[in-house]
């Protein structure tokens, strides 16, 4: 398993909890969508490919 295969089973294990704490605050949908894009980019620019 190489580095960014790790670092994205991380992030991805990350967001699932930090998902739960969510469960009952639907206000937060804005705060989740833009973790995720930011992982995204993250994630492209770790892999060498353009935003």
């Amino acid at each position: 398993m190489g580095l960014l295969d790790l670092l994205f089973v991380v992030a991805a294990i990350l967001v699932v909890l930090w998902l739960l704490g969510f469960v009952f605050n639907l206000g937060a949908i804005i705060w989740v969508l833009l973790v995720i894009a930011i992982i995204v980019i993250v994630v492209r620019l770790l892999s060498g490919r353009r935003v």
